[in-house]
């Protein structure tokens, strides 16, 4: 039986060298600063949703999908930090 894609992902350390090396530095800050906080005033929409989340309230697939979009950036950040603090070059 095949192993499920997220499995796959996370077990295969080739996979895993090749996404996380094919996007650099500058570009990981780039999408965690605009797409991760955006937008940026009354308060970010990462925020908003945790609130959300924590109170029990998101129940809305719109706000889940908007919390997956904008934690996306986040997460992969914690992945290649941890990746590159396992792996240094």
């Amino acid at each position: 039986m095949a192993p499920a894609p997220l499995e796959y992902f996370l077990n295969n350390e080739v996979v895993m060298k090749k996404v996380f090396d094919a996007v650099s530095w500058p570009v990981v800050l780039l999408l965690v600063l605009g797409l991760g906080l955006a937008p940026f005033w009354p308060e970010p929409h990462l925020w908003q949703k945790l609130k959300l989340l924590v109170a029990g309230d998101l129940v809305r697939p719109l706000d889940v999908f908007d919390l997956a979009l904008h934690a996306a950036p986040w997460l992969f950040l914690a992945g290649k930090l941890i990746y590159s603090a396992r792996n240094p070059a």
